[in-house]
């Protein structure tokens, strides 16, 4: 049986599944893309923060705000898969797969809550 401390040491090391998710509200099919090391807890984060009000992108709040929960669905829409390497940092390719989840979907303006970025130099 692990103690305390291994158990704790061995969730730490274990990955957890990371990728893209969307946020769809069903009364206007605006949808949300974003990405996340933790996809399994970022519904439960979002959730919480539009439920207090402090979700940090005004237009999808104040769509919640208005039309409640239950009309928006979250959902996983592509994993990013692990490689064997101790310490991998896997942000950049995070970025990467949401950047090509963004351009694919084009979440902005009347088709999504996205904000879209400059052009990088």
């Amino acid at each position: 049986m692990l103690d305390k401390n291994e158990a704790r040491r061995k969730y730490k090391n274990t990955l957890q599944p990371m990728g893209v998710y969307s946020l769809t509200n069903s009364v206007n099919g605006k949808v949300f893309i974003g990405s996340s090391l933790n996809v399994d807890n970022i519904f439960n984060r979002i959730s919480f923060q539009l439920k207090l009000g402090s979700y940090t992108n005004e237009e999808l709040q104040k769509d919640y705000n208005l039309q409640g929960a239950d009309k928006f669905s979250f959902k996983v829409i592509d994993y990013l898969k692990s490689i064997d390497e101790q310490g991998y940092n896997y942000s950049d390719d995070l970025r990467v797969l949401e950047e090509l989840w963004l351009e694919k979907l084009e979440p902005y303006g009347d088709a999504g809550y996205n904000i879209k970025q400059a052009a990088k130099k």
